[in-house]
């Protein structure tokens, strides 16, 4: 794996923080992925912390967005100038499905068929959703929530249907 080093000014679009990578970068890391399709799994160092993130095409542009967890603060910290490193991954990115989801679905088959006729996406969503829950109180209860969601009962991740 090769890894790159630049230093990028943070920018905001809307609510999110971003960089744009030096378009030499941006094209090894294309030649490195094989692709030029958003997303592009990477990896790497935002000033010394380790991230796993998505490289982004979004109006125009190709844009390495940087949430909380990469940065804390980020954005307030808009017009700060910050160290990366970035590298292709080529790990894969499975989210399995949590096991209280599985059983709540095969319990319920009218839920279970609404869940596996959704796009790979959306159903991703929810796994990765409920499977980044810590209590067994929030995930019980985003789990029942997850399945009124399915029935059309109410909304869920941001979504009012399925």
């Amino acid at each position: 794996m090769t890894i790159y080093k630049f230093q990028a000014e943070l920018e905001i679009i809307g609510i999110n923080p971003f960089v744009a990578l030096p378009i030499d970068i941006l094209q090894h890391i294309f030649i490195d992925s094989g692709r030029k399709k958003s997303p592009i799994a990477i990896c790497g160092q935002v000033n010394g912390k380790d991230y796993k993130q998505n490289l982004m095409f979004f109006k125009g542009d190709w844009r390495l967005y940087v949430n909380t967890t990469m940065l804390k603060n980020s954005p307030k910290r808009i017009g700060e100038l910050v160290d990366f490193t970035i590298a292709y991954d080529s790990e894969p990115r499975v989210v399995k499905q949590p096991q209280v989801l599985s059983e709540a679905l095969a319990k319920n088959l009218e839920a279970k068929e609404v869940f596996e006729q959704l796009t790979a996406s959306k159903q991703l969503e929810i796994n990765r959703y409920i499977s980044r829950l810590k209590t067994d109180e929030a995930i019980g209860r985003n789990v029942a929530r997850a399945i009124g969601f399915l029935l059309g009962k109410n909304g869920f991740v941001g979504r009012d249907k399925p």
